[in-house]
């Protein structure tokens, strides 16, 4: 055998060649990717596997990116986001699925993966297990507590309706609140099925809750969030969480109205009331006017029956007493009687007054004789001279008078507010006419008033201190200075 001498580039390195007789030319990385690649896809082209979700992840550009596993093996898969967009519920770790799609290679890294295509639950019994531990981990929070259910509204001004616009089920509410009362709707349309439909009902839930009562758009009285009946998969928009923890903090009751009689939902343990139907949660909303009205005509009609029943046992009450009183005549009869005799007695009680009183002035007439008079007269002549009238004592009464007079004169000369202004003496006043006894009072006034015999005069205190009087400075005695306050 002839060994092929070994070649090298320029550098130094060692450069491979093929052995003679070899026409086997080598491949490329990117040249036996695709090769696998093919072979992959032509031979797995559509598959359907069944296993858990493993390192779910959502991208930003929408695509999902999982590992489904079972016992022994592990594959790797990606959904994109036109098919993501579709999904029915929210996929995460642990959740076994059935999933279809083409088994193809990723050749940046050399692995193989499967391209979902559809995603579905394996099984109603894995579905269930995820709404029961969902609705357990919600109930531990206290979301379902049936002590946190608000009444519904009588009758609402306002109901705000959560559901697809386009659906029946808006046409049966309005249709039936026309039937039974009409009201005013405010419709905010959301997605009730596939990707995005349970964050948009959740936002719809807060909107409402968050209109100001006043402002343009009205703030509802009552929410209904409706669906119509669907798979478990079809209404699982209604067990997301966002969507539950929306309808327990709404601060407007909300009646949930998803699904059928049988359907059940999470959004149905967290409103304040659960309608089987929407056209039952119509229902639920508002009375019947017709039968409202009745009942108002009834309780009107039975207002009226009860005054007048009122007014009827009264006139007869009155009636009775009526005629259990005597006539007018009957009682003043015996008054009557004794007006007639106490006048009899009257006139006879006048005569013999008057008789005797007559009597009475005959005996006094005729003891006032003449020679009796003047004999008490005489008498009390006699007693007036025994009686000496001493001019001493008088005078001394007199003079006693006088002299109390002369001190309680004096006494009131004492006490007189203007002699000391006649001595040159002033009366100092604050500017609210309150006297002022103190140099401090009068500096704290800062304007006082001078009031002397013949007027006032208004001063200002500058807080300088007054002249000091000589020490040698006696009283003038000559009787022109000042001499005692009240001397």
């Amino acid at each position: 055998m002839v060994e092929t001498p070994a070649r090298f580039d320029a550098s130094g390195r060692l450069l491979a060649q093929s052995p003679e007789g070899d026409n086997l030319a080598p491949l490329s990385i990117t040249e036996i990717s695709g090769m696998l690649k093919r072979m992959v896809e032509d031979r797995f082209g559509h598959v359907r596997l069944r296993g858990e979700i493993s390192g779910f992840k959502r991208a930003a550009s929408g695509h999902v990116y999982l590992a489904l596993k079972d016992e022994n093996a592990v594959i790797d898969g990606v959904m994109w986001k036109g098919g993501a967009q579709r999904l029915a519920f929210a996929p995460q770790d642990g959740i076994e699925v059935v999933v279809s799609g083409k088994v193809t290679t990723y050749p940046g890294r050399s692995k193989y993966q499967i391209v979902i295509e559809t995603m579905e639950l394996a099984g109603e019994g894995a579905l269930m297990q995820l709404f029961e531990r969902l609705k357990a981990q919600l109930a531990a929070e206290g979301l379902f507590d049936p002590a946190k259910r608000r009444p519904i509204p009588l009758l609402p001004r306002v109901i705000g309706v959560v559901t697809s616009p386009t659906g029946a089920v808006i046409r049966d509410i309005l249709h039936r609140l026309a039937d039974r009362c009409p009201s005013r709707v405010l419709v905010w349309p959301v997605l009730v099925q596939g990707e995005g439909a349970a964050a948009q009902v959740a936002a719809a839930v807060r909107g409402f809750g968050a209109l100001a009562p006043g402002a343009a758009v009205p703030r509802p009285d009552l929410i209904i969030v409706a669906r119509g009946g669907g798979s478990i998969e079809d209404l699982w928009a209604f067990n997301e969480e966002a969507v539950v923890r929306a309808v327990a903090a709404s601060p407007i009751p909300v009646i949930s109205a998803v699904g059928h009689e049988t359907d059940t939902t999470l959004c149905d343990f967290a409103a304040d009331l659960r309608a089987p139907t929407p056209t039952a949660a119509a229902e639920m909303a508002v009375p019947v006017r017709v039968e409202l009205l009745a009942g108002l005509a009834e309780l009107g009609a039975r207002t009226q029956r009860c005054v007048h029943r009122r007014l009827d046992l009264a006139r007869e009450r009155l009636e009775v007493q009526r005629r259990l009183l005597p006539r007018p005549e009957t009682l003043l009869e015996p008054q009557r009687q004794r007006v007639d005799d106490l006048g009899e007695r009257l006139r006879r009680g006048l005569s013999l007054r008057v008789a005797h009183a007559r009597r009475d002035l005959a005996d006094a007439g005729g003891a006032l004789r003449p020679a009796l008079l003047h004999r008490r007269q005489e008498r009390a002549r006699h007693q007036l001279e025994v009686v000496r009238l001493t001019p001493v004592l008088l005078e001394r009464r007199f003079k006693d008078a006088s002299d109390r007079l002369t001190a309680l004169s004096r006494v009131a000369q004492s006490l007189d507010p203007t002699r000391p202004m006649r001595l040159g003496f002033a009366l100092v006043t604050g500017p609210e006419g309150g006297l002022l006894r103190s140099s401090a009072a009068a500096r704290a006034a800062g304007r006082v008033m001078l009031s002397f015999e013949d007027g006032s005069v208004p001063a200002t205190v500058d807080g300088a201190p007054p002249p000091r009087a000589p020490r040698s400075a006696k009283p003038d005695q000559s009787g022109g200075g000042q001499h005692d306050l009240f001397g």
